[in-house]
């Protein structure tokens, strides 16, 4: 696959945070469901700061600032991505993660999505200098040269996708 064809996936993803963001008012932003979990607000804080890294690990990568390795990623991480999914299940937040995974207001997530979108646009031109064997370590995924970071944004982007709808259940459940 392209950079282009995924950078343009990536940001058709984002673009799903932006326009869900516009139907919520801040209150049902913030609100945790009943049942537990996590608000709309603390997904985007996630979504956003773990996008964020990538984008930097991406940028280590193409500026030859990462590590030199020539091994492929781990079996696991290459499914993941091939496929474009991770496994079914629940997974914990990696630790250097969870420390951002807090509640962030509306606008705060607005101009975070911007910012991201505009890092994702400008990223593409770099990637002219691409080398398979700059990696930075992911915390669960093993090292990741710059196409694999951008293919990992796309799929964390749309799983999380998932998260939301179904917080929207849930709140709309506890509603009614």
């Amino acid at each position: 696959m392209s950079v282009k064809s995924e950078s343009a996936k990536v940001l058709e993803s984002l673009k799903f945070y932006g326009e869900f963001l516009k139907t919520l008012n801040n209150d049902i932003f913030l609100t945790t469901p009943q049942q537990g979990g996590w608000s709309f607000s603390e997904v985007y804080a996630h979504i956003l700061s773990a996008n964020l890294l990538s984008v930097i690990a991406i940028e280590k990568c193409l500026n030859r600032s990462a590590e030199i390795k020539t091994r492929k990623p781990d079996w696991r991480a290459g499914l993941i991505l091939f496929f474009g999914r991770f496994p079914p299940g629940k997974f914990k937040v990696p630790q250097v993660l969870e420390a951002s995974v807090k509640k962030i207001s509306k606008e705060e997530a607005s101009n975070e999505l911007i910012r991201l979108v505009k890092k994702i646009t400008e990223l593409e031109k770099g990637f002219s200098k691409f080398n398979p064997n700059y990696k930075v370590k992911h915390p669960r995924l093993g090292y990741l040269d710059a196409k694999s970071w951008l293919r990992f944004i796309y799929v964390h982007s749309k799983h999380h996708q998932k998260q939301i709808k179904r917080i929207g259940e849930m709140l709309s459940n506890s509603i009614n």
